[in-house]
């Protein structure tokens, strides 16, 4: 749920050259689909795949409880972003290759991690803006240096109406507050904080009371939704286990930072119960979502790339069996959310960008 300034993504896949164990990539040449010139050859889980952006780095498009909206962050030049704003429209009466969407937040500070509220007029997001108007500092990856994600502990979490209002704000303190979501019923907030120390899993209630810290364990937790019935939470997580990680990963966070290399995905009920590593694949396994059954999980890695750069959808048992490759970029796929309805996908994608470093919000129908 993190993106930085400077093609980030690209970023992000790049450094995995250097930092991640080789596995054997699954055979999946890039073949164009005749039914649908988006759809790669394999995507047997796609139908009627549609592109919705067309510049700039777009991601996390999260879905209106009445499914016919989507809420996400961009850096699109054209669109004003001088570093990630949040956006949403409406998927069937915007065309965004013609129109701007609609913007919340105003181009103040940095901005990340949207969801709409029930009743889909209000969103919650996090933002530097208490900070300043500007866009805060990107850390710097020197010559040979191991790629992080910045920490910002000026961000809070905010609600605001769809004009850009803000309504409430949620979280006050000098800590790392963001990647909040909202549970199927409405009723509760999972958000990533470092309030602790560490980088933990909170749940709230919808106005913001009765909050309760979920995870405990070293480790960067982050990323999380909650399952259909709204028992269940699932998440990125990353476990330094070693003397030597451990010392990294705590110098790494007093300088508000991160590494998002080595993550594997975790679920753990609402009382912080029954954690489970559902992954084991090594790299960088994250931006989990449930399946509408609960039974299964969709998410992004590049376990599977034999550069490393390579990230692609794929889906899983909760109980971690039954592995499936979902998408076949030959760059970069991640992000999935599923409407609440169940019938389609948004996720993110470097396919079909003219050979540009663009990513691009993509939705189609789903077929089990």
């Amino acid at each position: 749920m993190l993106l930085s300034k400077t093609n980030p993504i690209l970023c992000l896949c790049l450094i995995f050259l250097m930092n991640c164990k080789e596995k054997p990539q699954t055979a999946a040449p890039e073949q164009i689909s005749d039914a649908n010139p988006l759809i790669i050859n394999g995507e047997k889980h796609f139908k009627n795949l549609k592109q919705l952006t067309f510049g700039g780095n777009n991601a996390e498009a999260y879905w209106s409880f009445d499914s016919k909206k989507l809420v996400f962050q961009s850096d699109f030049k054209d669109w004003g972003a001088s570093c990630d704003q949040i956006f949403w429209f409406n998927i069937e009466e915007t065309d965004l290759s013609k129109a701007k969407p609609n913007e919340i937040s105003k181009n103040i500070g940095r901005t990340t991690c949207s969801y709409f509220l029930p009743g889909d007029s209000l969103i919650i997001y996090a933002s530097t803006s208490s900070a300043g108007g500007g866009c805060p500092h990107v850390p710097e990856r020197k010559p040979g240096g191991k790629y992080v994600w910045p920490i910002y502990r000026d961000y809070e979490i905010y609600i605001s109406d769809l004009k850009g209002n803000i309504i409430r704000k949620l979280t006050d303190n000098k800590f790392y507050d963001a990647e909040a979501t909202v549970s199927p019923d409405g009723l509760k907030i999972v958000y990533t904080s470092d309030k602790s120390g560490d980088l933990e899993l909170y749940v709230m209630d919808i106005d913001g009371k009765n909050e309760i810290q979920i995870t405990k364990d070293l480790g960067y937790d982050g990323g999380a939704f909650f399952s259909p019935d709204c028992k269940k939470l699932v998440f990125r997580a990353s476990r330094p286990k070693t003397e030597e990680e451990i010392k990294e990963y705590k110098e790494l966070l007093k300088l508000g930072q991160v590494q998002p290399t080595r993550m594997e995905i975790y679920t753990v009920n609402l009382d912080g119960s029954e954690l489970r590593q559902v992954t084991n694949l090594g790299k960088a396994n994250w931006a989990p979502f449930f399946h509408p059954n609960g039974q299964k999980i969709v998410f992004s890695s590049n376990h599977a790339a034999q550069k490393g750069f390579q990230f692609n959808l794929y889906m899983i048992g909760a109980d971690g069996t039954g592995l499936e490759q979902i998408t076949y970029d030959s760059v970069f796929a991640s992000f999935p959310m599923f409407s609440p309805d169940g019938k389609k996908l948004s996720f993110s994608s470097n396919r079909n960008n003219g050979g540009t470093h663009d990513t691009n919000l993509f939705v189609a129908e789903w077929v089990d």
